[in-house]
């Protein structure tokens, strides 16, 4: 009967339970090899991540500053380079670190409970030392390039702080959200006939969303990227620009975590529906 049905088009779905929230703090994990490895997967997949995109971007602006205006990778390069580096290191890591690569990407699965606190707080430790060395390696190699046109995150000219940071909250909601929806195991559960590769929606949502906000802000939607660049490139208009590139970030990543799990999800309903039945008994 079940192959009949398979034959027919209608496909079951699986039982499906939510897994319990992670703990604040859970001491088995801090024994445990696995822990340590996504620590090291998450500090190396940052670095590589800001290696290729902080060299991507340098030679776009040096080849401009050259003359060659229709040369180099343009906006479009820039924005495949970052969008095709999250697929690939999310791709690679997931299995080891769950591939967050972004301290928001943290902080909203955090506050959704899917980590513990200090899970979060040492990935995102990792993450920004990633960035740094990642960014120390772009200097190390082409010095004078970096010196002269950095890579890190500013707000552009003819654009207001709100401006800006909104444009990250924005653009840090879309990843968030993405993120979210391509790792919802009740999604895999519910269609697991159709074969859905996370990676791929997420490192579509960081291409789009650089597409948009790389005029405005440079595309910040990760605070280890921008706190990276600007320690190594180290100048005044970077670092006044900075707490856009947390605030912002960390804004958009709560909202998009409320948004899914209290509304998409319909935790809040749930958690009422749980109170008036332990009321009721």
């Amino acid at each position: 009967m079940a192959k009949e049905a398979e034959a027919a088009g209608e496909f079951r779905a699986k039982d499906y339970h939510d897994p319990p929230p992670a703990p604040l703090f859970d001491a088995e994990e801090l024994g445990k090899w696995s822990f340590y490895r996504a620590i090291i997967a998450e500090f190396i997949a940052t670095l590589l991540f800001l290696y290729i995109t902080v060299l991507t971007v340098i030679g776009y602006k040096s080849q401009i500053d050259g003359g060659d205006e229709c040369g180099g990778v343009g906006i479009l390069g820039i924005a495949w380079a970052f969008g095709g580096m999250i697929f690939v290191l999310v791709y690679c890591t997931a299995g080891i670190s769950g591939g967050h690569i972004n301290p928001a990407v943290t902080f909203g699965l955090f506050l959704a409970r899917k980590v513990s606190l200090v899970r979060a707080i040492l990935y995102m430790v990792a993450q920004c030392l990633g960035a740094i060395c990642g960014c120390g390696l772009v200097k190390a190699f082409q010095k004078s390039h970096y010196s002269r046109y950095g890579g890190a995150n500013e707000l552009s000219g003819g654009y207001s702080k709100g401006t800006g940071l909104g444009a990250e909250i924005i653009g840090t909601f879309v990843l968030v959200y993405t993120v979210f929806s391509a790792t919802d195991p009740k999604r895999s559960a519910r269609d697991s006939h159709v074969p859905v590769l996370a990676p791929l929606p997420i490192g579509f949502a960081v291409f789009m969303v650089h597409l948009a906000t790389i005029p405005i802000t440079g595309t910040g939607i990760n605070p280890a990227r921008s706190f990276g660049a600007a320690v190594i490139y180290n100048t005044e208009k970077a670092w006044d620009d900075q707490w856009i590139f947390w605030v912002g970030p960390f804004i958009g990543a709560a909202i998009a975590a409320f948004y899914y799990q209290y509304i998409l999800r319909a935790g809040a309903v749930k958690a009422l529906a749980s109170f008036r039945s332990s009321s009721n008994m």
